[in-house]
Formats: structure tokens, sequence, C-alpha cells
């Protein structure tokens, strides 16, 4: 197999075991290419992420890295994160648990779609989200007004510091910490969680991906749209988003692990 390398590059202890993995791996026989960034730190050769080609993608790191990755590359290519962070929801492996993997596989793996949404500001798109789109005000202890449509129904009005847009792989990420709830990520569905509502009565939404979901900006503050935490636009005064399934979803290595299980053991690992 032609597997892509990508390290974390700020921690050295990141980038000693991926350089001792890439060598473990050509040993096995596999041909190893590494990420640019990863390649000049180790004084090797490499590729950028709109570059990348292969049957995988490893990425030695925390859930930030593989968000990284996966927003980065033009094409979606297998991933599989080896855990250098510190929870870890989106990389299945941890270090002592890669050789082997890789010994008990020599012939490919089974992969895994996980939805991504797509989020189109006044007709204009601004890419795709893995985990979560985030509205957030650029002006601190100031709150926004959201009017929430779908199938062109008001179905909430929400007071809040933010609202948060997350696919169920993101329910275990910023949505979590927000009093979200865990969505198993078979199911696609977008789900809603106000940032610090003012009004009790604001609760998180799950919407399915059938419907036509629109949040306009009801509010003269200017605010900003995060996508998965790696990239910032600016939001127009009462702007509109739409929301909605993207047309390609990030693939991911299984690594026969139960979803419920997995949660379970990071969780109890916080």
């Amino acid at each position: 197999m032609k597997i892509v390398l990508v390290s974390r590059i700020d921690n050295e202890d990141a980038l000693r075991y991926t350089a001792e993995l890439a060598r473990d791996l050509e040993g096995m026989g596999h041909d190893i290419v590494l990420e640019e960034g990863t390649g000049r730190h180790l004084g090797r050769d490499g590729i950028p992420f709109q570059e990348f080609a292969g049957d995988l993608v490893v990425v030695v790191g925390g859930d930030g890295s593989v968000l990284l990755t996966v927003h980065q590359m033009k094409k979606q290519i297998p991933v599989l994160g080896i855990n250098w962070g510190e929870v870890g929801f989106l990389t299945d492996l941890e270090p002592e648990e890669a050789r082997a993997f890789f010994a008990a596989h020599p012939g490919g793996f089974q992969v895994e779609q996980r939805m991504r949404i797509n989020l189109t500001v006044d007709g204009k798109s601004f890419g795709d989200a893995l985990n979560e789109g985030v509205i957030v005000t650029d002006r601190p202890a100031k709150m926004l007004r959201f009017a929430v449509y779908v199938d062109g129904t008001p179905a909430e009005r929400v007071r809040a510091d933010g609202l948060i847009i997350s696919t169920p792989t993101g329910s275990t990420a910023y949505a979590m910490s927000a009093g979200g709830p865990i969505i198993d990520p078979q199911i696609e569905g977008i789900l809603l969680i106000p940032l610090a509502p003012y009004m009790l009565s604001s609760r998180p939404h799950v919407i399915s991906t059938g419907r036509n979901l629109e949040i306009t900006l009801e509010t003269e503050k200017p605010a900003h749209l995060v996508i998965d935490g790696q990239i910032a636009f600016e939001l127009e005064r009462e702007a509109t988003i739409t929301v909605r399934r993207s047309d390609e979803p990030a693939l991911f290595v299984s690594t026969e692990k139960p979803f419920f299980e997995k949660v379970n053991h990071k969780l109890r690992n916080l």
C-alpha cells in the first residue's frame, strides 16, 4: 500500500515515533510518503496536503491533527489516527497498538464513512465540517440572536453566546462540552446546540439531513463562523447560513472497536 504519514510537528516524541513507524512500515513492504511539514522536520522530502494520493493516510497526533488533515485534503483518502493528544475521539489506535494492527492487516482495511456538513453563507460555500461549525461573536460578553428555519418553517429563536452546528461525529467534541447528547455516528442528522442560551427553553435540536436547514443572524453584532476549529470566516450582519449534508464524507479506517466502547473508555480517562 501507499501510505502518507502525518505527524504533529510541535512534539519531538511524536516526530520520533513517526520516523520509527515509517521505517517499520517500509520494512513491511509499504510505500511511505511524508506530509510536507512532517518531512521537513524529519529531514526528508514531503508532499503538501492538497497533493495527497494513496491508499491510506496515517495521522500521529490528536483530534486537531486529524481535523486539519481531513480539512486540507483535496480528495478524501481513508484516515487512521494514532493518538498523540489528550483524548482523541478521532484517533482509534494508541501508539503501542499501531505496529500490531498493521501486521494483522497486510491486505488492507475496512473503511467507515463519516458524514460531513457543508456550510453555505448567503449562497457562497464556506466549506465542509467533520465535527462542527460554530457561530460566535467577535466581541466578548456579547450575545447573538438566531432564527432557525426547518423546511422554511420557523423552528426556534435563540439568544445565546453562540451556536454549534454539529455532525454526529462532532457530538463528542465541542457539542458534548456544551451539554449536547452523544450521537451514534451512523445516524445522519445535524445537531444544533446554543452556547449559554439566555432562555432555559432553548434546548439542543437534532434535525434530519433530509430537511432544509437555515440559520439567520438577527443581530447587528459582528460574528464569525469557525469550521472544525481550523478556519474562521467573518459573517455579514443578518447573514443566512444553509446547512446540508456534504457530497463527500470523510473516510476512516475501521479498527473494529465498537463506537460506544471507545466513548466509554475515553470518557473514563479524561
